[in-house]
C-alpha cells in the first residue's frame, strides 16, 4: 500500500481533532472563566531509504540521508491561561482575580480541593459563600468553608479577600475570613474536570499539593480580587474562525491524497486484465 494513502488518514485524524477543540472554544466563549485551548501537532517518525555518507575532505563530499515522512500526530492539546476580559456586574459576590491565581473550592469540608477563575459566587441559606453548584469556597487562613455571622446585614470584599462585615447599625469590621487565592506553577499542567473546575496534577504543582494563600500577596504573585466582576472568557472568536478555515482546508487537501492514492492503486491493480 502506498504510504502517502496512511498519511492522508493520519492527517485527516489531526484535523477532526482540531476542529473538536475550536468547535469546544466556540460553545464556551460566553462562559465564565474558561480558557481556550489549542492543537499542536508533529510529524511522525520518517522511513530512511538511505543513510548519511560522511564527506572525505580532498576525495569525496557528503550525501544527505533520504527519508520519507510518515504522517502527522497530535503533540500537545494546550490550555492557554491568558487573563479574559472583564464583566462589571456590581454584584459583591462575583470576584475576578486580578492576577495568576485560583479561586479553591471543595465539594465538602474535608473533600477534595479544586481550582476556578469563575468567581460567580452566591451566599447560600445557610449563609456559607458557595460557587453556581454548591461548592464551598475556601478561606486562606484554616483551608475551610466561609460562613457569615448572623449579626451581618451586608459585607463587601476587599481586593486582599478579605470580608468586611456591616451590622445593623452601619459599622464597618473586618472579618476573621479571607477567600484562598492559590498559585499554579504550571497553569498547563492542570486537569480540567467540567463546570469550569481544574484538577492539580503532578506536572501543575511539585508533588501534585496545593496551597491555599492569600490574595494580593506579592511574594507568591496571586493576583488582586476585584468585587463587583467576573472574568469572561478569553476566546477570541477572530482567531477561532480562522484556524476552522486553516483545518477544513487541512481536512479537505488530505482527502485529496487519498483519494489520489486510491486511484493510483486503482491503475495497479488494472495492469493485470
Amino acid at each position: 500500500m502506498l504510504r502517502s494513502m496512511y498519511s492522508g488518514v493520519s492527517g485527516m485524524r489531526g484535523f477532526q481533532a482540531k476542529l473538536d477543540v475550536i468547535g469546544n472554544n466556540i460553545a464556551n466563549v460566553n462562559t465564565v472563566g474558561f480558557k481556550t485551548g489549542r492543537v499542536m501537532f508533529k510529524d511522525i517518525l520518517s522511513q530512511s531509504m538511505s543513510g548519511v555518507t560522511a564527506p572525505v575532505e580532498g576525495t569525496t563530499g557528503g550525501v544527505n540521508a533520504k527519508q520519507v515522512g510518515l504522517g502527522v500526530s497530535v503533540a500537545s492539546i494546550d490550555t492557554v491561561h491568558t487573563a479574559g476580559s472583564a464583566m462589571t456586574t456590581n454584584v459583591q459576590t462575583d470576584l475576578r482575580i486580578d492576577g495568576d491565581g485560583f479561586f479553591v473550592v471543595s465539594p465538602s469540608e474535608d473533600g477534595p480541593k479544586y481550582l476556578t477563575r469563575a468567581g460567580n459566587f452566591t451566599i447560600d441559606a445557610n449563609r456559607q459563600l458557595v460557587n453556581s453548584d454548591g461548592m464551598f469556597v475556601m478561606s486562606a487562613d484554616d483551608g475551610g468553608p466561609i460562613t457569615l455571622d448572623e449579626s451581618v446585614t451586608a459585607f463587601s470584599i476587599g481586593q486582599d479577600g478579605t470580608i468586611i462585615a456591616v451590622d445593623q447599625d452601619g459599622i464597618a469590621t473586618p472579618t476573621d475570613f479571607k477567600i484562598g487565592v492559590a498559585k499554579v506553577v504550571n497553569p498547563g499542567g492542570l486537569e480540567k474536570v467540567g463546570g469550569n473546575l481544574y484538577r492539580v496534577t503532578p506536572n501543575a504543582n511539585p508533588g501534585g499539593e496545593l496551597v491555599v494563600g492569600s490574595a494580593a500577596d506579592l511574594e507568591t504573585g496571586t493576583g488582586a480580587i476585584i468585587s463587583g466582576q467576573l472574568e469572561m472568557s478569553n476566546v477570541d472568536l477572530t482567531n477561532e474562525f480562522t484556524e476552522m478555515i486553516v483545518a477544513q482546508r487541512g481536512f479537505q487537501a488530505n482527502s485529496r491524497i487519498i483519494t489520489t492514492s486510491d486511484e493510483i492503486l486503482q491503475e495497479v491493480v488494472n495492469l493485470k486484465r
